[in-house]
């Protein structure tokens, strides 16, 4: 919940300015700002998102955004999950997957976020708690995971300036990547991104990890010179 008119189009104007390919790069804006963002991005390689969505299509539902809206204001992708969605909102692994679910048959890509709290990480339930998010996902989709992205946030991560070390997060991509090739011939394809405080100093080596194919960035994507450096990183040739 970041951003204001001038700033948006200063910060926008800035990262279209030195991002010319090389990467895949979407921006997931507050809703109230997506047709800003449409109209500074139009002809751009960058695309734009909602930072969630409902899980119904239209109805009662004050004050929820529907994956309609969003496909009206030309959204790719859309996140759901997000971790302050899930602890500020009660979000469940269910309710995660029907938003992922309807997403997807609309036409957009869903970003499917899950991670362990801190207290889960102390106690060693990271693999348990990442295997019980997205295995919610994979039963509902099936093979259809492969139309989404995978984001690997660990809470304890975000915003503290923790990050974990490429070899933790590698271990946990790599354990999600088993989980989606057993739900999909072509789970080697689906993107798994790394979201805990990812920035320019740290993003290579991050990057460089085998399952790691992107991040989710939080804070460091409100400073374009930081972003254009981490979207940069994520372009580079990886051995």
């Amino acid at each position: 919940m970041n951003g204001s008119r001038p700033g948006n189009a200063a910060l926008l104007a800035a990262i279209k300015a030195e991002l010319t390919g090389g990467s895949d790069v979407s921006v997931c804006v507050p809703a109230l700002y997506l047709g800003d963002t449409r109209d500074a991005l139009a002809g751009s390689d960058i695309r734009w998102g909602g930072q969630d969505c409902s899980a119904h299509s239209a109805g009662a539902y004050t004050g929820e955004i529907s994956v309609v809206m969003l496909k009206e204001f030309g959204c790719t992708h859309v996140i759901v999950g997000h971790s302050e969605r899930r602890s500020m909102h009660g979000e469940t692994d269910e309710l995660v997957a029907e938003k992922a679910a309807i997403a997807l048959a609309s036409g957009l890509v869903p970003i499917v976020c899950v991670g362990e709290m801190l207290n889960e990480h102390e106690a060693g339930d990271t693999d348990a708690v990442v295997t019980r998010q997205l295995g919610a996902v994979i039963s509902k989709l099936g093979a259809a995971i492969e139309g989404c992205v995978v984001a690997y946030e660990p809470v304890w991560a975000i915003g503290t300036g923790k990050t974990a070390s490429p070899e933790q997060a590698q271990t946990v991509h790599a354990r999600l990547r088993a989980l989606l090739c057993s739900a999909s011939t072509v789970g080697d394809s689906v993107r798994i991104l790394y979201g805990g405080s990812v920035k320019a100093d740290n993003a290579a080596e991050l990057f460089e990890q085998v399952d790691i194919d992107g991040g989710l960035i939080g804070g460091a994507s409100l400073k374009a010179a930081e972003f254009v450096a981490i979207c940069r990183a994520a372009a580079a040739p990886h051995e």
